[in-house]
């Protein structure tokens, strides 16, 4: 796939198991229906709510440097559109994924619901305290900014 050869492989991500699900992931699923055709642009996408789905390099540089080898159990702060959950439930054991914006928690719901994909708990709710009751976490994603690592954070990881 261009998107995987070009904006990807190209720019130095090895991990042939990110590559793979990268080329397998159909991001326009993930995308606005007006979007689909810059789908696999190098470049973040309006996905409503004043928020992005990162463009496909950054999806892949964060997946590579968690160093997933497929039994993890991954904690991911920002849902969003739910494109990076689905990367992370192909390459992790177990996937928990944190909202804080409902509309887009349940549209990311639906579209991986769509896809049957059974390794995803889904939360709405405040990223920065995590999610204590399912922890410890052998890794933790932060897709969203925030000025500080939150503390409730590095407790739950293991």
């Amino acid at each position: 796939m261009t998107m995987v050869n070009e904006q990807i492989k190209a720019r130095g991500i090895r991990d042939p198991r990110v590559l793979e699900i990268m080329g397998n992931v159909p991001r326009e699923v993930f995308v606005p229906e007006g979007s689909r055709a810059h789908a696999y642009d190098d470049s973040p996408l309006a996905i409503g709510c004043g928020q992005t789905i990162s463009q496909p390099y950054m999806v892949a540089l964060m997946t590579e440097l968690l160093e997933l080898n497929g039994g993890e159990k991954v904690l991911e702060i920002g849902t969003g559109s739910g494109y990076q959950t689905r990367i992370l439930a192909g390459l992790a054991g177990e996937v928990y994924t944190v909202e804080r914006l409902e509309p887009l928690l349940e549209r990311a719901r639906e579209t991986l619901a769509g896809l049957d994909i059974p390794n995803i708990r889904f939360k709405a709710g405040d990223g920065t305290a995590g999610w204590p009751e399912n922890g410890p976490y052998d890794r933790i994603l932060v897709t969203a900014g925030s000025p500080d690592l939150p503390e409730p954070l590095l407790v739950q990881l293991k």
